[in-house]
């Protein structure tokens, strides 16, 4: 049986009194889309946060590979090949589509890259940064300022983005936040043709995408996993569709 890519053991993150994560364990394996859902305040982005090493966990354990992370600087996980986007659209609205995705291609090979040298002075790097934009769609836009990209495209510039670092692990937050349902319906079909080639985890509010999209999804709720389970699994669990899902069987 294959190991987990990722592996979250027990973690925990206080707020004062508050228990922000409390005691979350679990495995993303490779190859799959892993979803975590839950209301507004059960500590999704937080969990992010310690994954990706914005925010240190009072306790537990991040196992990513087989290498015990918990303690890795966020660039450093960047290069170990963890990824994410966030909440909030996180684009560099004076600079182009290809700049957005160079720039953090740069971060990754350490490129001599300079926005305000002669574009062609960092071919491989420029080559590159297309390649990914053609991926995402965005091939046609490579020259347009971020800011001046519609909501549903910078969405996906933030995912070149993020796959422009070469990750072995896509960590999405919300990337449907602020999506009208035409934009929504272009970026499900991205995340569709990502889900062959990355691993993903992926939290969404979105249930029509997660469950579209995931292979198993973990429900968080105060902090805690009440389950963990395949499409099928999830919706049949009553303890979700209580606490979540807005359902209950009286």
């Amino acid at each position: 049986m294959a190991e987990p890519l990722l592996r979250l053991a027990d973690l925990r993150k206080h707020y004062g009194g508050l228990a922000v994560t409390d005691g979350v364990s679990l495995d993303v394996m490779p190859g799959e889309i892993h979803a975590v859902i839950g209301p507004n305040g059960a500590g999704k982005t937080t969990l992010i946060h310690e994954i990706t090493g914005l925010v240190a966990p009072d306790s537990g354990q991040v196992v990513f590979a087989g290498r015990d992370i918990t303690r890795l600087s966020r660039p450093a996980r960047v290069r170990a090949g963890l990824a994410r986007t966030f909440q909030i659209t996180n684009v560099v609205a004076g600079f182009s589509a290809l700049e957005n995705v160079a720039l953090a291609a740069q971060a990754r090979v350490g490129s001599s890259f300079r926005f305000f040298r002669a574009a062609t002075s960092e071919v491989a790097l420029n080559e590159a940064a297309l390649a990914v934009l053609a991926e995402v769609g965005l091939a046609d836009r490579a020259t347009v300022l971020a800011g001046a990209l519609s909501h549903g495209e910078k969405r996906a510039l933030e995912m070149a983005a993020a796959l422009a670092t070469r990750p072995r692990l896509l960590l999405l937050d919300e990337p449907l936040a602020g999506a009208g349902p035409e934009e929504t319906a272009r970026l499900i079909a991205l995340l569709t043709r990502l889900k062959a080639a990355y691993t993903i985890l992926l939290v969404e509010h979105d249930m029509q995408a997660v469950f579209a999209l995931a292979d198993r999804i973990s429900v968080l709720v105060y902090g805690r996993i009440i389950a963990t389970g395949t499409v099928a699994e999830i919706r049949g669990n009553a303890e979700v569709r209580a606490a979540y899902l807005g359902e209950d069987d009286a």
